[in-house]
């Protein structure tokens, strides 16, 4: 029963802020919760302090939430499949170059400069740490998450190739990121001196190549098991079993269920609305029910998050920190998307938009997969301390960067398509 008086309170909490957001607030939903639960976290805080017995019960019942397990485990693989199934992977196929450019090169130059620079940066406040450890810390906080830039970036009105290239990139990069994280993790569990090359690329083969040949077998037999059948109700279950059966399989056989999910979930959607596979009420009823568990569970990640400060203990010098690694980041992430782009203007059929950097790099959010990440680490390492860093970061990626991309398009100008972008983004069914 705590488990569920925990989840009950989560849901309640959710849909009271869902509404107050609605009603009062008008912020775009993953931010305005986040707001609310920010906001009534600190307040419960600030109570706490005067040991008020209701305020600490309830901190009791947060931190009974495994927050790393319920994103990870369960949240992270029906997100992904909800996002991905809605994206028209035609079109996607079409801007292939920018977006695999984007995950597979730019997220790991990315770590990269991330954990070079906090190499620098941590002793200047009294925290040096070792380069491992910078290297995990950057492996968590590059990929941008698929979350929080389907639920914010999509409703700004980009240029819809540029739209399309922040949302597909966010669809695979965490997927990218998540294997760096792991195979990073194993040498610091293990250790350099027992940790060869040649381990580290059998693990990033394994997780990323099996995540993606899961993903493609999971999908392609989906799409042919809904092509034999015509009953809404049966193909929303299929949908939904192979979700969490392809989730339960790839962490059985240690591949990427991020990956696995993206995959599955672009060809479920492309194949569903080939003709013949699907009728309209049950592609109607399909997109509906993906529709609805993306938005709930939003709601709940979101929330959650923010009441995340309840059981978080961010010293003031973390917090500083925070500060600092929110310039790094985001100049990281310059770099990392300045990068691929060089390369890719070499190519004749690739026009970007004068403007792309700058929206792809503020546009660049990090949510729930680093705060996830972050708290899966063992306490034998400087967890605090990169949990405090990283929840600052989100926050402000979030609430900041979420709220100030929509004025920055329409500053730049980039709110129109041109024609020479060439492609249109996906649907987002928001």
């Amino acid at each position: 029963m705590d488990l569920y008086n925990a989840l009950a309170l989560l849901l309640v909490t959710a849909a009271g802020f869902a509404y107050l957001n609605h009603r009062f607030l008008r912020m775009p939903p993953a931010i305005g919760l986040m707001v609310l639960g920010l906001a009534a976290s600190l307040l419960l805080v600030l109570l706490a302090k005067f040991d008020v017995q209701p305020v600490l019960q309830l901190a009791g019942v947060v931190g009974k939430l495994d927050f790393s397990r319920i994103v990870m485990q369960v949240m992270l693989g029906f997100l992904l499949f909800a996002g991905a199934i809605h994206v028209d992977a035609g079109r996607l196929g079409k801007l292939r170059w920018p977006v695999g450019a984007l995950a597979l090169i730019g997220t790991p130059v990315s770590t990269a400069l991330v954990a070079t620079a906090m190499f620098f940066l941590l002793p200047l406040f009294g925290l040096p740490t070792p380069f491992i450890y910078c290297l995990l810390f950057g492996a968590l906080i590059s990929p941008t998450d698929p979350i929080a830039v389907l639920s914010i970036l999509t409703k700004a009105n980009i240029s819809k190739s540029l739209e399309t290239k922040i949302v597909g990139e966010s669809l695979f990069n965490d997927g990218v990121g998540v294997v760096l994280f792991v195979v990073t993790l194993e040498v610091a569990l293990l250790g350099p001196q027992d940790f060869t090359i040649g381990h580290a690329l059998t693990v990033f083969a394994r997780e990323t190549l099996g995540g993606l040949a899961l993903g493609t077998a999971l999908g392609l037999g989906a799409a042919w098991l809904l092509r034999t059948i015509d009953n809404y109700q049966v193909e929303v279950l299929l949908t939904l079993a192979l979700v969490a059966g392809g989730t339960a399989l790839a962490a059985r056989l240690h591949t990427s269920g991020p990956l696995a999910m993206v995959m599955a979930g672009l060809l479920v959607g492309h194949f569903s609305r080939s003709r013949g596979v699907m009728s309209n009420e049950s592609q109607d009823y399909v997109d509906k029910f993906w529709e609805l568990i993306d938005e709930v569970l939003n709601a709940l990640l979101f929330v959650l998050m923010g009441l995340e400060v309840l059981v978080l203990d961010i010293p003031g010098r973390t917090v500083l920190v925070g500060l600092a690694a929110i310039v790094v980041v985001l100049l990281a992430r310059w770099v990392a998307v300045s990068v691929p782009l060089v390369f890719l203007r070499l190519m004749p059929t690739f026009r970007p938009s004068d403007h792309g950097v700058a929206v792809l790099t503020w546009g660049g959010l990090r949510g729930g997969l680093s705060v996830a990440l972050a708290l899966s680490l063992p306490p034998t390492m400087p967890r605090e301390l990169i949990v405090g860093v990283t929840y600052v970061i989100v926050v402000f990626s979030i609430v900041g960067q979420g709220l100030t991309i929509g004025p920055l398009v329409r500053w730049l100008g980039v709110g129109q398509a041109s024609p020479a972008d060439g492609a249109v983004a996906p649907k987002a069914h928001k």
